[in-house]
């Protein structure tokens, strides 16, 4: 509680993660009590969740969360899946009513798996196959929007005040290893129900606190490489950047972030001759993935958690641990509120990479 003459200023947008190194499933209802508790950060024009762990019956497929604005969308985008994937299984995504969520369009629920015809002619492996798909129905279908395409994962937003959108989505009802957070607080772009993170593609998902300066940049060099960015936004870019790099270029996480926060030149420069021969080759070779301006991120991907703040470390996040569970946010409360008994908490330093996964494969 703020005393008189005193003045709060959040720095926008609120991010929060929770992670279970042994693959303990834990109910959503942990994730919206943690983000609830910086309400201030947001302003109620986006909020989301992301998890991980959701769909053990049908993990082996697929999971498509599709906004519909129509009927005759609905119906469009259903006729591509058929002709592209076997359906495995379609269904409404159960939510329930309440006043902070209102104009929510149709929200349905697809576990697919690509056709071996479809597959086979496309000369794709499956992912790609997968992506390109998504792809299309984004750009080519007016009134339909994949935002989510993973396995054993989804995501889940709208706009709203965050712990709003997970009560809508129900969100207590599901359980996962992982989940992570958004409250956010737009200032370039309009609040829409797909403008809300997480962003997601496939199974990498990020939420985004900052503003990346190097926008338009990073978006004219992704597109080269087939991705189509129709969301006006940096969060969107982040996540195509770390598809590549990690999917399609095959970097690990620790040299992806090596990339996207990058050390000063003059930095590399006073590095021991190997290391600096690392950094020298990343930055020449994958200069238009650096990510400049002030941002912490939180990036889902299958059996894994990292977490990433700018090399100026402009934007707050602190990482707390207690057991095989590892809890990252914008502010402290946030994690304590799940778990009072912190083992250890501490702030990551600027281009310094977090990265937790699953101790074996305990999906």
């Amino acid at each position: 509680m703020l005393k008189e003459g005193q003045v709060r200023i959040p720095s926008g947008c609120a991010i929060s993660g929770m992670f279970s190194k042994s693959g303990q499933r834990t109910s959503g209802e942990s994730i919206i009590q943690s983000i609830s508790v910086m309400h201030e950060r947001s302003n109620g024009l986006g909020g989301g969740f992301a998890g991980y762990g959701i769909y053990p019956e049908n993990k082996d497929f697929y999971a498509f969360h599709v906004f519909h604005d129509n009927l005759a969308a609905k119906k469009e985008c259903e006729d591509f899946l058929e002709r592209h994937f076997d359906i495995i299984n379609l269904s409404k995504i159960p939510t329930k009513k309440n006043k902070g969520v209102t104009d929510e369009p149709l929200i349905w629920r697809y576990f697919v798996h690509p056709l071996p015809t479809k597959l086979e002619s496309s000369q794709l492996d499956e992912r790609e196959f997968v992506a390109k798909c998504v792809f299309r129905i984004n750009t080519s279908i007016d009134g339909s929007y994949v935002c989510s395409s993973g396995k054993d994962m989804g995501v889940f937003k709208a706009v709203g005040f965050p712990e709003d959108v997970g009560r809508f989505y129900r969100l207590d009802e599901y359980a996962g290893y992982c989940f992570t957070a958004h409250g956010r607080y737009p200032t370039n772009t309009p609040g829409w129900w797909g403008g809300a993170h997480p962003f997601a593609l496939l199974g990498y998902s990020v939420a985004h606190n900052g503003e990346i300066s190097s926008y338009d940049a990073n978006r004219r060099a992704i597109e080269m490489y087939g991705y189509s960015c129709t969301l006006q936004t940096d969060t969107e870019v982040i996540t195509y950047i770390f598809d590549y790099l990690h999917r399609k270029k095959g970097l690990t996480f620790q040299e992806i972030a090596q990339v996207v926060s990058a050390p000063f030149w003059q930095i590399i420069d006073k590095m021991p001759a190997k290391e600096r021969a690392t950094y020298e080759y990343l930055r020449n070779a994958f200069a238009a993935q650096l990510i400049t301006g002030p941002f912490s991120i939180l990036v889902g991907f299958e059996g894994g958690l990292l977490a990433l703040n700018d090399r100026l470390k402009l934007r707050s996040m602190v990482v707390g641990e207690k057991d095989d569970r590892v809890y990252i946010a914008s502010e402290e409360a946030a994690m304590r509120v799940i778990e009072p008994d912190l083992s250890r908490v501490w702030s990551p330093k600027g281009g310094e990479l977090v990265l937790v996964e699953l101790e074996g494969d305990k999906r």
